[in-house]
C-alpha cells in the first residue's frame, strides 16, 4: 500500500508567529481578495498551505520595498 504524505498545513496563529503579523491583518488580506485560497478545516478553521505562506512572502515584500 501506498500512502501519500499530505502537505503542511499551517494554523493562523502560526503563521502569525512567523511572520509577526496580527490575526487581523491576516484576516483582513483574506477579506481584500489579496489572499485567496485560504482552507478550512472540520471546524471551518483557517489552515494556511505553502502557496498561501508564498503570497504571503509576496505581500509583505511589497509593503517593505514602498
Amino acid at each position: 500500500m501506498v500512502t501519500r504524505k499530505q502537505p503542511k498545513k499551517y494554523k493562523t496563529s502560526e503563521i502569525c508567529d512567523k511572520y509577526d503579523i496580527s490575526r487581523a491583518t491576516l484576516f483582513r488580506w483574506e477579506s481584500q481578495g489579496i489572499l485567496d485560497g485560504v482552507e478550512r478545516d472540520w471546524r471551518g478553521w483557517r489552515l494556511y498551505t505553502e502557496n498561501n505562506l508564498k503570497t504571503i512572502d509576496k505581500i509583505i515584500r511589497g509593503k517593505n520595498t514602498v
